[in-house]
């Protein structure tokens, strides 16, 4: 989720979920160490709970990394083991790592020894052809050893060699039965499945004997299917959520970004698929996306769009 959920993203996500752990970008340790650490990680208290999800594969830079992290306030931190885009595999981090496990065991020992949060690893189940049950069950038990004790698991292989940063979200199988042995074989840990879960009632199957579900690409195409997890999933009382509430919500947060200095189109391209499914959706992203109705209407271009989707609805015929 490179580029995807920063910020403006999580705040945004967290108007339609109130418990949902919610996960940065996968954010480098050059970036952190070398850059504006300020920029990156600073959030709003409305986020938690919230993770920061690092890259990297050096011990040191990476528990001067979670230092950042926790001092900022979140509430884990987590190694990414299973991005496969080639930017990262040049930095010799993400899925190349499983290939590394007493590397990576390294890094957990360096983190935890500087952070009280948690530290959690988030990995395939295979690299390059190698997607032998063992294979996972030993890079596992390499962390399990030194204390890690929670895995979110994409449960596809990483192909590095050959395959694109999508293909590799859509090529390699799914194998949720190898995310359920897991749990099974490492009975004091927690397991997380992600890859392949669209909907709510597809992360429901899959609950039943693993601790959680990560939505990615979905939670970021269709935001509204988060306004039921809370009650589906963490069972409490049904609420009155709308998409309009949210508007009103987002445009308040809108004003206030705008008077920090941040230019409207940041925040609201992270809001673009809100109307996903819905009467008047294409008008919206069409609305959002243009610079001269962001430049006009500023601080009102959510209400500006709300409006007019309200007012053309029954004159458009597409669903989406």
């Amino acid at each position: 989720m490179m580029d995807w959920t920063n910020r403006h993203c999580r705040y945004f996500h967290r108007q339609l979920t109130r418990h949902a752990r919610l996960y940065t970008e996968m954010l480098t340790t050059g970036t952190l160490l070398h850059g504006d650490a300020a920029r990156h990680l600073e959030f709003d208290a409305a986020e938690h709970p919230v993770a920061l999800q690092l890259g990297g594969s050096e011990p040191g830079e990476l528990a001067h990394a979670a230092a950042l992290g926790a001092r900022y306030g979140y509430d884990e931190i987590n190694l990414n083991c299973g991005c496969p885009s080639e930017r990262v595999q040049r930095g010799a981090f993400g899925a190349c790592l499983m290939a590394e496990a007493p590397l990576v065991a390294d890094c957990i020992r360096a983190m935890q020894d500087v952070v009280t949060v948690p530290i959690t690893v988030k990995h395939r189940i295979g690299v390059d052809r190698r997607e032998d049950y063992g294979f996972v069950r030993d890079f596992v038990g390499a962390l399990h050893a030194v204390g890690c004790r929670v895995f979110i698991v994409h449960a596809r292989s990483a192909w590095l060699k050959g395959l694109s940063p999508k293909e590799n979200r859509e090529v390699p199988p799914l194998n949720y039965s190898c995310v359920h042995r897991l749990s099974q074989d490492f009975p004091t840990a927690m397991f997380v499945l992600n890859g392949g879960v669209n909907t709510i009632d597809a992360a429901l199957d899959q609950l039943v004997g693993l601790d959680g579900v990560m939505l990615g690409r979905a939670a970021y195409h269709d935001p509204f299917l988060l306004s039921c997890v809370d009650q589906r999933v963490f069972g409490e009382s049904a609420t009155t959520m709308s998409r309009e509430v949210v508007v009103l919500r987002m445009t308040e947060y809108l004003r206030q970004q705008i008077k920090c200095g941040v230019a409207p189109r940041h925040v609201v391209r992270q809001m673009l698929g809100l109307f996903q499914g819905m009467r008047g959706a294409r008008q919206w992203r069409r609305t959002l996306s243009n610079a001269d109705v962001l430049q006009r209407y500023g601080a009102d271009v959510l209400m500006f769009a709300l409006e007019a989707i309200q007012e053309r609805a029954s004159t458009w015929p597409e669903a989406a």
